[in-house]
């Protein structure tokens, strides 16, 4: 089960003309792996760069180039797809298309699809760097804004005319982040959201710590999706190897005091906290200032407990939503339940550890979710990134059910 909010959704992708058109296939592939049904709209530029039939085979739909071919049906029928699409994303978007778009001009396939359009728009402009930076084409794309189109800002760096600054077409899974966020309901807005995530990692000696195997993929998901969802997100996280989110506040960590300082620091600020991490339980009694040398006998580790962070937070929360996870191997129901209790919790998600579709490193999961009502919610195997979005819608139900502020 993997309905993020682009399944079954009618996604139509504009295509221009410029060195960029390349990554415009790698969008369409990310968009149908989603689920998304694609059409495409040509320009007769782009045509130089990228042939149709490529698009055609990756999104399974003939592709609209030329209105006035009355060999191709996608021809006939682009106002129907304006009138059944609920996106429309134009990468990468020229400045000549720009303009047309700015000025209401209709003297191709796009840009006069694009004045039956009603739904969502999200326009990408990739250019020259001196192109891009022209008072004019400013100016047009701030008119695209005032009407109500979203202007995804390009990247900077050397481009392939040999000139460096602004103009390149963001990559592909930005673009899809951000059509996202476009489409998906700004339920969060107003809300802050506090998610912590990953490992934490308590130390030995300097080259050895206590650690686990979190790979932070599940707290940067809800990270990810409440600021989809226009919640005002701080990740507070252990050390991980992913990308941050976009729009996020992102808060680095080491150990568990670390985190615990961080969260304490924004707890008051916080409407929704979301307690991903899979912080240390233990730490060593004293740690070595050199590192441990090998010896011949058995070596005993003394080890103390660390802050409960999430307790902590229970006791001290007043009107926010608190949701913790449980990632446990046996009697998962028995353990998640008692900490739903004695943690305070609104609502816990809890996981066996050991399948090869739910854990630490996997790209999916299998939760159960356990409400402080006493409901009991089991969840089909389903990705990170859409499980994300299941929970905070969730928890978007919990904040109207407390009527929280």
């Amino acid at each position: 089960m993997n309905k993020t909010i682009l399944y079954k959704k009618n996604i139509v992708l504009g295509v221009c003309g410029g060195i960029a058109a390349y990554k415009s296939l790698d969008l369409l592939r990310r968009l149908v792996k989603l689920g998304a049904k694609v059409r495409v709209i040509m320009t007769q530029s782009a045509t130089r760069f990228v042939s149709p039939m490529a698009f055609t085979v990756l999104s399974e739909n003939q592709v609209c180039v030329d209105l006035f071919d009355s060999r191709d049906d996608a021809a006939i029928r682009h106002i129907a797809w304006a009138e059944a699409a609920h996106g429309v994303v134009i990468a990468p978007a020229t400045a000549n298309m720009v303009a047309k778009l700015a000025h209401g001009i209709a003297d191709d396939a796009l840009s006069t699809f694009m004045l039956a359009v009603t739904c969502p728009v999200m326009i990408c402009p990739s250019m020259n760097s001196n192109m891009f930076e022209h008072p004019a084409h400013r100016r047009n794309l701030r008119q695209l804004e005032a009407d109500g189109c979203r202007v995804l800002a390009p990247g900077e760096g050397e481009l392939a005319c040999g000139t460096t600054g602004p103009g390149r077409l963001p990559e592909p899974a930005e673009i899809v982040d951000r059509l996202i966020s476009l489409l998906t309901p700004d339920d969060l807005a107003g809300k802050n959201v506090l998610v912590t995530a990953g490992p934490t990692r308590e130390a030995i000696d300097p080259v050895r710590f206590i650690s686990n195997p979190s790979t932070g993929k599940m707290g940067y998901a809800i990270a990810r999706a409440a600021e989809n969802r226009g919640g005002c997100v701080t990740l507070v996280t252990g050390p991980v190897g992913i990308a941050p989110p976009l729009n996020v506040t992102m808060v680095p960590v080491m150990t568990v005091d670390d985190m615990a300082e961080a969260v304490f620091a924004r707890l008051d600020s916080s409407h929704v906290i979301v307690k991903v991490a899979a912080v240390s339980d233990y730490r060593p009694v004293n740690r070595e200032a050199h590192k441990i040398k090998k010896g011949a006998g058995v070596m005993t580790l003394a080890l103390e407990r660390t802050t409960d962070i999430l307790e902590a937070v229970g006791q001290r929360k007043r009107h926010q939503i608190l949701i913790g996870f449980a990632a446990e191997t046996r009697d998962m129901e028995v353990y998640a339940l008692k900490k739903l209790a004695e943690k305070r919790l609104d609502m816990i998600a809890a996981n066996l550890i050991g399948p090869a579709d739910s854990g630490f490193a996997a790209d999916t999961n299998r939760m159960t979710l356990f409400y402080a009502d006493g409901r009991k919610e089991m969840l089909d195997v389903m990705d990170k990134d859409a499980l994300a979005h299941l929970i905070l819608d969730r928890v978007v139900d919990l904040i109207r059910q407390k009527r929280c502020p």
